[in-house]
């Protein structure tokens, strides 16, 4: 079966991409948003890529 990035309907916080990236790497998603933070702290570029990502990542179908 074929891996696909989608953003969470059941991990979600704001529009569920951590969640989405969570699932999609195995990963906790509250470690996805940890760095989401820093990298948004560090520069702002967390907010606009998040934004790019909310748009870009479709919502899975169920």
């Amino acid at each position: 079966m074929k891996k696909r990035l989608y953003r969470s309907r059941n991990n979600s916080m704001i529009a569920g991409v951590c969640g989405g990236l969570g699932e999609y790497f195995d990963m906790d998603p509250t470690f996805i948003r940890l760095l989401w933070i820093v990298f948004t702290l560090a520069g702002g570029s967390g907010i606009l890529a998040y934004i790019i990502a909310w748009i870009v990542i479709p919502q899975h179908p169920w």
